[in-house]
């Protein structure tokens, strides 16, 4: 079993050369062969947090720790974060010309391996062929610039494809449900509910209750003003959805925004 601990984690960003405190102290545990969910209103700082863990520049930690089965990340580039098994899924994953999903993948893969022990290629070819076929991808998406001319269900399932091939530890899910349709929608969630064992686990970053009916979170935890205020289970997503934002804030006594504008 892995563990990925947050503790106290304040981060700002800079806005018009001012620092802005986005992150006013998470704490959170993950083990593998857990699903977590994080949800909570715009400009609360979710997506912060999946930037934060995965060492995004653009976010400044203030104070707090990432540490994963003890070891800090923090200290740690982007890289060495993906080697030791982080995997971010991102909600706008980017285009790169000139490099093939194939190649890109196989780098990733034998990053993660020992120098004189990279994948053969009938294991990669192997592994590849069948989860394109799960993701219901064309063998021809492989041979592709990555992401380049993808639609944006495209670029979400190659996501996916990217988190099948390379089995991290963890892998955060930032809004991998934006603007997919149902269809799409079951077929990323049955990529991610493939890789469910004891030795993974998933943080899901959404907005919607619709994304936890596929991939069904062992725990809730809801955001505002840049601390995680509730944690629960499935039936808590249930709740948000009926009640909103609002109801909660006003159950728990909160004084806190609920948009960008904190």
């Amino acid at each position: 079993m892995s563990t990925l601990v947050i503790k106290d984690l304040k981060v700002s960003v800079t806005e018009n050369e001012e620092e802005r405190l986005i992150l006013k102290g998470v704490n959170l545990t993950l083990n593998t062969g857990e699903t977590h969910a994080i949800m909570g209103p715009n400009g609360t700082g979710k997506s912060t947090l999946s930037e934060t863990i995965m060492g995004n520049p653009a976010y400044h930690v203030v104070s707090g720790s990432v540490t994963l089965d003890g070891e800090d990340l923090l200290s740690q580039t982007v890289d060495q974060r993906a080697r030791a098994g982080l995997f971010l899924a991102m909600q706008y994953p980017a285009e790169i010309k000139g490099v093939t999903n194939v190649e890109f993948l196989r780098a990733a893969i034998n990053a993660r391996r020992a120098k004189d022990d990279p994948i053969s290629v009938t294991d990669f070819l192997a592994d590849l062929d069948h989860n394109l076929e799960l993701l219901n991808m064309t063998p021809e998406m492989a041979e592709r610039y990555l992401n380049e001319g993808f639609s944006g269900g495209e670029k979400k399932r190659n996501e996916i494809l990217q988190l099948l091939m390379i089995k991290p530890k963890f892998a955060i899910l930032d809004e991998i449900d934006s603007g997919l349709d149902i269809d799409a929608l079951q077929v990323v969630a049955k990529g991610v509910n493939a890789l469910a064992s004891p030795d993974f686990g998933t943080l899901m970053i959404t907005h919607y209750q619709r994304l936890l009916n596929y991939i069904v979170p062992d725990y809730v935890h809801v955001m505002m003003g840049g601390r995680i205020v509730k944690t629960g289970d499935a039936d808590l997503a249930n709740k948000l959805e009926a009640e909103g934002y609002a109801g909660l804030r006003d159950e728990l006594g909160l004084n806190v925004a609920l948009t960008d504008d904190e």
